[in-house]
Parts: C-alpha cells; sequence; structure tokens
C-alpha cells in the first residue's frame, strides 16, 4: 500500500514538473508584413572600413541579411541589430533562431541595455539549408571591439538588442535569411 502511494506521488510530481513547462518568448517573427524598422545595419564603416551590407524583407517574408565585408582600411565586419523595449529572460536559458545561412560562421550577440557599451556573443556555424540554432544564454560571454572582458557571461534578467553579426577576418561574400528568433 505505502509503495503504491509513494509510485501515485512520484506520477503527480512528474506531471507537475512538464505542466509547469515555460513557452517561447517570441523576440522576432519575420513575415511580409513585419514592421523591421527598429532593425539597422551596422558596419565596419563607424571605424573607417569599407563592408556593405543590406537588411529587408524578402518574398518570402524572412529576413535577408547579406553584402561582402571587406577587409580594407582595418575593417572586416557587418552586423544588423534590433533594438527593443525590455525584454524579460529571467526563466529562459536558450535563444532558438531558424534560418537559412550560406555555410559560414556568425555572432549572435545581446545587451541587457542598449546603453552597455559592450555585447555578450556566441558564434554559430550555418549548413546552407534551413536550420535551428539553440544558444545557450550562460554560454554567451562579455566582449568589446573583438576582446573578451573579464566580467561574468550573461546572467541578467532582461535583453533590451540583439544583433548577428559576420567577421571572419577575411574578404567574403555572405547571404543569411532569418524567419523567427525566440527565448526558451
Amino acid at each position: 500500500m505505502i509503495f503504491l502511494l509513494n509510485a501515485m506521488l512520484s506520477i503527480q510530481l512528474l506531471s507537475l514538473n512538464f505542466s509547469h513547462k515555460v513557452p517561447a518568448l517570441t523576440l522576432f517573427d519575420f513575415s511580409k508584413n513585419s514592421d523591421i524598422s527598429n532593425w539597422s545595419v551596422v558596419n565596419d564603416d563607424v571605424m573607417g572600413g569599407i563592408s556593405k551590407a543590406t537588411f529587408k524583407l524578402n518574398t518570402k517574408g524572412n529576413g535577408h541579411f547579406e553584402g561582402n565585408v571587406s577587409t580594407d582600411n582595418n575593417g572586416g565586419f557587418a552586423s544588423i541589430r534590433y533594438t527593443m523595449n525590455k525584454i524579460k529572460c529571467e526563466n529562459k536559458t536558450v535563444v532558438k533562431i531558424r534560418l537559412k545561412g550560406d555555410g559560414k560562421n556568425y555572432q549572435f550577440r545581446i545587451k541587457n541595455k542598449n546603453s552597455d557599451y559592450f555585447s555578450y556573443i556566441t558564434t554559430f556555424s550555418t549548413s546552407g539549408e534551413w536550420q535551428t540554432i539553440e544558444l545557450k544564454l550562460k554560454d554567451f560571454y562579455p566582449s568589446f571591439r573583438g576582446r573578451k572582458l573579464d566580467i561574468p557571461n550573461f546572467n541578467k534578467k532582461t535583453i533590451e538588442q540583439i544583433s548577428i553579426l559576420i567577421a571572419n577576418k577575411k574578404k567574403e561574400s555572405f547571404n543569411l535569411e532569418i524567419d523567427k528568433i525566440e527565448l526558451n
């Protein structure tokens, strides 16, 4: 009898754990009607470089980030940045991005506050096919102008900005299609 009661209690506790799963929080879901006015392109021309990039909605309704990175004039990066109202992320552990890349490496960056001089970053690789990238928030490390800072990895309760950057230390063209970005 006691064994049966313990088994029933264990099943109830297990079902409670599954029923309290926190739903995903969408940061941006691209569609043909998306307002991308809070997205901006930031290239190395802010420091003398000549890389070029564009960001727009394509005919499928996906965000489309493309261009050419140049290492001339001490350049070497292109990025897009999305500034948003403060998003609470205290029960979230993963950034999920559904995208189609070009086989190149990119950085995903987050800022706790828009006014922070540094970003928390991690790198991901694309396959050339549609894929869902999962990036653990605890793996985002603080960086400023390509240098890792001596402060803890991301452990904040809010996010105000996200960015995608390409900077592979070489001249290259790039092409990235983005469907959705969310926190889980």
